[in-house]
C-alpha cells in the first residue's frame, strides 16, 4: 500500500467522509509535507480502494448542496488500515531525495553554480518552514496525533536545513583555501596580447586527452566528449584536494585542430572534415593511478559515452608562435592567415596541429567579447625574441 492509498484509509477510519472532506482535513493537518496526494487523486485513490473492498461508498444528504458519495470503512480496511499504521511506525523506510543525487554529481558541477543552488535549497527550506509552523499556530490546540505530525514535519525541515547551512559553510571555506590558478602561473602561455604575436616556448604538459571529428558545432562527438573531459577533470581536483590537500582551478579546455587536407582547415574552413582532440591541462602531481580511479568512479556515477577514450597523457608543443583572439569562433580566420604571414615572414615553419585555448563560455559571453588564444608551433629557430603578454582571460568550454 502506497503513503498516499494508507493516508486516504486512515482518514475513512477515523470517521466516515466524502471526497472533499477528506481533502480539506489534508489541508488543515499539513499532510501534503509528507505525502503526495492532489486534489483530482483522492477520488482516484477512493475509487481503488473501493474495488480493493476496503472501503465502500453510499450516498448520503450533507445538509448543504446535493448528496454526496460517503465513505465507510469495511472490516478488510480496518484490518489493513491498522497493518499498515502499525508498519509505518515500527519499520524505518528509506527515502530518496533528490538531494542526494546532487550531491552525488557534485564533482561536475563549478562550485560557484553549486554554491548557489544550495544557498537556494537552503531559502526554500526557511520558506516552507516558516508556511508550516504558521499553518500550526494557526490550528492550535490540536488532537496529539495531528500537533505530532506538525512538530515532526517542522524538526525535519530544521534538521536539513541546519545540514545545507553547515554544508555551505564547509565548500565556503574550501574555496576560500589557496588554490593554484594556472592562467595566472602560467600567464605568458594562457594570457598573451591581442595586438601582437609572441613566439614562446611551451614546456611537457599533462592534459586530459579525447580525440573526435566533425563540425564542434553540431558532433554529437564533441558535446560527449566535453561531458567526460570535465566529470574527471573536476572528479580528480577534488581527489587531488582531499587525499592530497592541493587544490587548483580547473584550467581552461584545449582543443588541437587539423584535417587531412590542411587547405580544407586553413582555407576552406570545411569543418565536418576537421579531427581534433580536446583536452584540459593537469597538474603535474596527477598520476595515472588517480586519473584511473576517477574514471572509474566516473563511470560509476554517470558513465558518459565518450569516458573510454579520455586519456592522461604528457605533450610537448614546444616553440610555438600565438595570439589572444577576441571575438566569435567563426571570425578566426583572418587571425590565422596574419599568424602564418607572421611565422614565414620570421623565418619559421608549421611544425604542428593548430591549437586553441578556450577563456570564454559562450553559454555566458557575448561572440563579440569571448577570447581565445590561437597557438601554432614552429621549427627554424631564428633571433626573433618571445615577448610575454599582460592580457587577462578566463572562462570554461568554448568551440571553433
Amino acid at each position: 500500500m502506497t503513503n498516499a492509498e494508507l493516508a486516504v484509509l486512515t482518514l475513512v477510519a477515523e470517521r466516515p467522509r466524502h471526497g472533499y472532506e477528506i481533502e480539506r482535513v489534508i489541508g488543515e493537518r499539513g499532510m501534503r509535507e509528507w505525502t503526495e496526494i492532489g486534489f483530482s487523486s483522492i477520488y482516484y485513490l477512493l475509487k481503488k480502494l473501493e474495488r480493493e473492498g476496503l472501503i465502500e461508498g453510499q450516498l448520503a444528504e450533507t445538509g448543504r448542496g446535493p448528496a454526496r458519495k460517503v465513505y465507510h470503512l469495511t472490516p478488510a480496511g480496518r484490518e489493513a488500515a491498522q497493518a499498515g499504521v502499525l508498519e509505518a511506525l515500527s519499520v524505518p523506510h528509506r527515502c530518496y531525495p533528490p538531494l542526494q543525487l546532487g550531491l552525488a554529481n557534485l564533482p561536475g558541477i563549478p562550485p560557484a553554480e553549486a554554491l548557489a543552488a544550495l544557498r537556494q535549497h537552503r531559502d526554500a527550506l526557511a520558506e516552507r518552514l516558516a508556511h508550516v509552523q504558521a499553518h500550526w499556530e494557526r490550528q492550535r490546540p490540536l488532537p496529539t496525533f495531528v500537533d505530532a505530525m506538525f512538530d515532526y514535519s517542522v524538526t525535519m525541515i530544521q534538521a536539513e536545513r541546519a545540514w545545507i547551512e553547515k554544508f555551505i559553510s564547509q565548500l565556503e571555506q574550501e574555496d576560500k583555501m589557496a588554490k593554484v590558478d594556472f592562467k595566472k602561473q602560467l600567464k605568458h602561455l594562457y594570457q598573451p596580447s591581442a595586438k601582437a604575436f609572441a613566439v614562446v616556448d611551451v614546456p611537457p604538459m599533462q592534459f586530459l586527452m579525447i580525440d573526435g571529428h566533425g563540425d564542434p558545432n553540431t558532433a554529437q562527438e564533441y558535446q560527449d566528449a566535453f561531458e567526460a573531459l570535465y566529470a574527471v577533470a573536476y572528479t580528480l581536483k577534488f581527489t587531488s584536494k582531499k587525499a592530497l590537500s592541493m587544490d587548483y582551478v580547473v584550467p581552461p579546455p584545449e582543443g588541437l585542430w587539423w584535417a587531412e587536407d590542411m587547405e580544407v582547415f586553413a582555407i576552406q574552413r570545411d569543418k565536418n572534415a576537421w579531427d581534433w582532440t580536446m583536452m584540459i591541462m593537469q597538474p603535474e602531481w596527477v598520476t595515472q593511478e588517480m586519473f584511473v580511479e576517477a574514471v572509474a568512479e566516473v563511470e560509476k556515477k554517470k558513465n558518459p559515452p565518450a569516458l573510454p577514450r579520455l586519456r592522461l597523457e604528457m605533450y610537448h608543443e614546444g616553440l610555438a608562435v600565438q595570439i589572444m583572439h577576441v571575438g566569435p569562433y567563426d571570425a578566426e580566420g583572418p587571425t590565422i592567415a596574419r599568424m602564418h604571414a607572421f611565422i614565414e615572414e620570421n623565418g619559421y615553419a608549421p611544425a604542428g596541429k593548430h591549437h586553441e585555448i578556450y577563456l570564454g563560455d559562450p553559454r555566458r559571453t557575448a561572440p563579440e567579447k569571448l577570447k581565445t588564444v590561437l597557438r601554432q608551433p614552429i621549427k627554424g629557430m631564428t633571433n626573433v625574441q618571445c615577448p610575454m603578454s599582460n592580457d587577462k582571460g578566463q572562462g570554461p568550454k568554448a568551440r571553433i
